[in-house]
Parts: C-alpha cells; sequence; structure tokens
C-alpha cells in the first residue's frame, strides 16, 4: 500500500528558513548562505519522508517565499515596474515582487483560501509576455533525485494559477484572466518537458480552486487545458490534488474527465461528502489519493476511524489504486512535535505535528496492507480515549453557562439610538471623534523587558513601572495630538491572541509550534484544547491604569472571539460554533 505526502512546512523546525532570509535581506548574510541553507531544509524533508517510507514524496513545495508567487517566476510573469529584463529570475526580482523596494511597493498579498497563509497575487493582463524564466521545480527534482530520492514535482495547476490571479494596473476589471492559458500552457509543457527528460515519472498538478463554486465557463477551462497538455503528460503519471473543501458534483465530474489524469488527490477531512461521490462514480483503474490525515490542525489522526474510512474505499477503488494521504499540504502545521518541551505529556499525546504527520500517514499504508503496527495503533487509541475522557478538556462550569444560554442573550436590551444617547450623555464627544485602532509599536526596549520579566531577570514591580512608564508616553502623545477617544497602546502585549489565550483556562501554547503566514513571517497558533473560560479579569488593571492618566475616554480593547478562533489550532471535536462560550467576556 502506497503513502503520499501533499507538501511540508518550509520554514525548518525551528525557523531556520526565517533567519537565513532575515539575515540575507539585511545584508548580513550572502545569497550563497540563504542557498545552504534551504538545500539543507530540503535535504532533511526528503530524507525524513524517505526513512518514514513514504512512497510519493513531494519537491518543488519548498518556496524562498510562497508557491504562487514561484509560479509567477517560472511564468516569467513578472510586472514591468520591476525593471525584469528576460532571463533565469533572481533573488532581486523575486523579493522585490515579494516585500517591494526602495522605488516600487511589492504585489498584493491576500489570503490562500481559508487559512492563515497568505499569497502573492499575480497582477496579469492581455499584454503579459509569458517566458520559461524560473527552472526551480526542475532544478529541485534533480537535486532530491542526486541525494537518492525520486520525487513527484509539484506544480500550481495552470487554470488556478490564473482563477488566483488579478488584472494587473490599468487592466479592464471585466478582463478574461482564463483567457490567457493559452499562453501560459506552452511554459507549463517545457516544465514538463525537462522534468520527464530529467527522469519523473510522477508530476503533481495542485488545482484547489475545483473546490469553489465555479460557473461552467470555469470548470470548461479545467477540461481544455488538460486536453491541450495531454499529450505532454504522455508517459507520466499524473495527480490532481485538491484539497479545503467537497466537491461540487459538477467540479468532481470535471475532474475525473479530465484528458491524460492518472490519480486523484481529495481531502476528506474537509470534504466529508466528497466519499458520496466517490462511491457514487469513480473511474476504473484510477488511482484515489485519500487524504485522510487532517493538514490543518495538530490534532493525532484518530488511526481506527481512519483505516476504517479506508477499507471503505478500497472496496469500492481497489487495493492497488488506493494511496493513503493529507488531506492538504503540511504547511499548515508546525513542524515537529520533538522540539516542544514544555508542554505537559498528557496534551503532547493528543497531538501530532507534520512530522508526526508523515507517520501516521505511512502507518495507515502499512495498516492497509495487512501489516499493522499493533503498538502504535494502541498507544494512539490510548490517547484517544485520554483527550475524550480528561476532565482538562470538559469544563462543567462552562457546558452549564453554554446550556443556559437563550436566543435572546445574543441581542442587545436597548436600541442602538438609546445605547448612542446614553453615550454622549456619559462621554460628550463631538460629531466626528477622533481615535485610533488601538496599538502602537512594539519598540525593541519593550520586548526586551518583556523577554526579562519572562527570564525572570526583572521583577514584576520593575516589569509593571515600565509598562506603566511606556502607556504614560502614549497617552500623552494622543492628548498633544487632540485625539477624542484614546487607546494605552497594548505594550504589555506580546501578541493579539496569545495574551488573551494565556489568561484563559482550555489554552495550550508552544515553544516551537510556529506556522508560516507569509514569507519570513511565522505565527505560533495557540491550541484550544478545552472548554475556554475566563478565570479573572484579564484588561481590567491595564485599562484602568490608563483611564487613571487622562480625562478623556480610554477605549478597553480586546481580540474578538472569532479572530481568537481563528488564529488558534482549534478543536476537531466539536462544531467550532460550540467550541467558545465564554461567560461574560468584557472588561
Amino acid at each position: 500500500m502506497a503513502s503520499h505526502i501533499v507538501g511540508y512546512p518550509r520554514m525548518g523546525p525551528k525557523r531556520e528558513l526565517k533567519f537565513a532570509l532575515e539575515s540575507f535581506w539585511d545584508k548580513k548574510s550572502s545569497a550563497e548562505d540563504l542557498q545552504k541553507v534551504a538545500a539543507g531544509l530540503r535535504s532533511s524533508i526528503w530524507k525524513q519522508m524517505a526513512d518514514a517510507g513514504i512512497k510519493y514524496i513531494p519537491s518543488n513545495t519548498f518556496s524562498y517565499y510562497d508557491q504562487v508567487l514561484d509560479t509567477t517566476a517560472m511564468l516569467g510573469a513578472v510586472p514591468p515596474r520591476y525593471g525584469w529584463n528576460g532571463g533565469e529570475i533572481g533573488f532581486d526580482t523575486y523579493f522585490s515582487m515579494a516585500r517591494g523596494n526602495a522605488s516600487v511597493p511589492a504585489m498584493e498579498m491576500t489570503k490562500w483560501f481559508d487559512t492563515n497563509y497568505h499569497f502573492i497575487v499575480p497582477e496579469l493582463g492581455p499584454d503579459v509576455r509569458f517566458s520559461y524564466a524560473s527552472h526551480k521545480a526542475v532544478d529541485e527534482y534533480k537535486e532530491a533525485k542526486a541525494l537518492g530520492v525520486n520525487t513527484v514535482p509539484v506544480l500550481v495547476g495552470p487554470v488556478s494559477y490564473l482563477l488566483l490571479s488579478k488584472p494587473a494596473k490599468g487592466v479592464e476589471k471585466t478582463f478574461s484572466l482564463l483567457s490567457l492559458l493559452p499562453k501560459i500552457l506552452p511554459i507549463y509543457k517545457e516544465v514538463i518537458s525537462e522534468l520527464k527528460a530529467a527522469g519523473a515519472s510522477w508530476i503533481q498538478f495542485d488545482e484547489p480552486t475545483l473546490v469553489l463554486d465555479l460557473d461552467a465557463h470555469q470548470l470548461q477551462a479545467f477540461t481544455a487545458a488538460y486536453a491541450d497538455l495531454e499529450s505532454t503528460l504522455s508517459g507520466l503519471n499524473v495527480l490532481i490534488e485538491t484539497y479545503f473543501a467537497d466537491l461540487t458534483s459538477g467540479a468532481y465530474k470535471t475532474l475525473i474527465e479530465l484528458k491524460g489524469v492518472t490519480a486523484y488527490g481529495l481531502d476528506l477531512v474537509r470534504g466529508t461528502k466528497t466519499i458520496d461521490l466517490i462511491k457514487t462514480n469513480f473511474p476504473k483503474g484510477k488511482f484515489l489519493f485519500a487524504g485522510v490525515v487532517d493538514g490543518r490542525n495538530i490534532w493525532a489522526n484518530d488511526l481506527a476511524s481512519s483505516l476504517g474510512t479506508l477499507q471503505v474505499l478500497e472496496a469500492i477503488v481497489g487495493k492497488d489504486n488506493l494511496v493513503v494521504s493529507t488531506s492538504c499540504s503540511l504547511l499548515h502545521t508546525a513542524v515537529d512535535l520533538v522540539n516542544e518541551t514544555k508542554l505537559d505529556d498528557e496534551i503532547k499525546s493528543w497531538l501530532a505535528f507534520a512530522a508526526q504527520k508523515v507517520v501516521e500517514v505511512n502507518a495507515l499504508a502499512k495498516a492497509l496492507a495487512g501489516q499493522i503496527d499493533e503498538a502504535f495503533f494502541a498507544s494512539n487509541a490510548t490517547a484517544q480515549a485520554s483527550r475524550k475522557s480528561s476532565p482538562r478538556v470538559t469544563n462543567e462550569a462552562v457546558q452549564k453557562a453554554a446550556a443556559a444560554l437563550k436566543g435572546s442573550d445574543h441581542r442587545r436590551a436597548t436600541n442602538v439610538s438609546a445605547r448612542l444617547d446614553a453615550q454622549q450623555k456619559k462621554l460628550n464627544l463631538p460629531i466626528l471623534p477622533t481615535t485610533t485602532i488601538g496599538s502602537f509599536p512594539q519598540t525593541l526596549e519593550l520586548r526586551r523587558v518583556r523577554r526579562e520579566f519572562k527570564a525572570n531577570k526583572i521583577s514584576e514591580d520593575n516589569y509593571v513601572k515600565a509598562i506603566k512608564e511606556e502607556i504614560k508616553k502614549v497617552v500623552d502623545l494622543q492628548e498633544e495630538l487632540d485625539i477624542d477617544v484614546l487607546v494605552h497602546g497594548e505594550p504589555e502585549r506580546n501578541d493579539m491572541v496569545e495574551y488573551f489565550g494565556e489568561q484563559l483556562s482550555g489554552f495550550a501554547f508552544t515553544v516551537n509550534g510556529w506556522v508560516q503566514s507569509y514569507g519570513s513571517r511565522c505565527v505560533k497558533p495557540p491550541i484550544i484544547y478545552g472548554d475556554v473560560s475566563r478565570p479573572k479579569p484579564m484588561t481590567v488593571f491595564w485599562s484602568s491604569t490608563a483611564q487613571s492618566m487622562t480625562s478623556r475616554p480610554m477605549k478597553g480593547m480586546l481580540t474578538g472571539p472569532v479572530t481568537i478562533l481563528n488564529w488558534s489550532f482549534v478543536r476537531n471535536d466539536q462544531p467550532s460554533i460550540n467550541i467558545f462560550q465564554l461567560p461574560n467576556f468584557q472588561i
């Protein structure tokens, strides 16, 4: 039985790539230094998967910034403002597109579907002259092969690339980006031909836009694209990978009828209804890459449950045509649980980061082939039972408060006009009052003070004194600028989510659970493992301290529960709507 990983985190277990990138950008190290770190990370990732027994190991999922930007570079679709004159795209042009430079701004960045990862949006128009300008996909395939690892090169699919793009400045918003398909397919053919010549036997096209609500014209673009590529793809096994949601019946029909395609990768964690489509109609002789291991969260897989799902699929598609996979790239999870030295053993037993998910995928594949690792499965079952029964997960007080909620609790007792009237009587604000969002810059000095306080190098009294001094500066500045409603600047907060999570029950925090947000920017999402409650006031002290420094209104600021949910690793044992019941979540 075969196993597959859609993609893997790039930053390294301790953010090695982040630090190498920032050192290079600051001109403290050379391009060769950066490339050496990157090559070391790629090598270790490929070796790790090979040692774990993964058969289909991806390449070209590494990126110095973003996989969509890599595709823009591959196609030579560089906006004119960057002054690129052709040839192989180097770091100067690549990072200028990603980050801007002294004379031109960066390209737009937006969220990758509903994840917290951000990609660089291609800027396209009818006058773009595409050319094969980055050989990264082929180079990395050859690099892995030289290390003895035969990989599956991964490309962002041509249709998804166009659907995720935007019209360039000066181009009509109504311009059909899909009209560029005939112009980019020749570049894809060049890449495919080079990969075949280098010895590739499989190729993976990520076409995640197939899970969107597409119209007939957009679905037809997939049919046209792969019909055009069919002859070039001859001799290769072709995997079309989708993720993040169910496919509609129309998109599924389009997918399974694509020319020249050997295999289909489907997210069976978020796409729970997709199994019904597979049961209804799956092409005979084709491969199903079944994404049963969650690539979006950090919980250990319920191996027994997943094995049951795989056995159902095996009966449909055949034993030789079923491949165990992740639901999507592991880019969205933390890298390795081994580096978490401060999580307690019980919570740690419930988790699986990217490195552990690789092991889970292969364990499931072996189990399906009749080679079950009894000890591994037994340990997993024990952890699953522990999580279900742990009193740390279920908080009786929260459960009672949630059960007691009524529909009327979600509505204000007074209408808007009454509240506005009361506010005006109390605050006497001008017609258009001025204020700011809330956060002032976190200076190096502030970070030093917080770091020393956490390390017990300064006392709590000295820490509080330093924060009060910073708040006073912020208050004085706003009064000098004649701001009407003040903020305290949030100098005491390390992160808008982590700060509150640290004061709420049901949260756990990692030391190295970093996840790439964009470029070198990484976040360390809290883990919501249990019912959430607020043991004590969270903001009263600092807000009241700030208010005592001025006669003007001082805003109290909270990160809202929806944002906290979206920026955390959330529970997967109940619907998201029920996860975050916070009675009296207020100042």
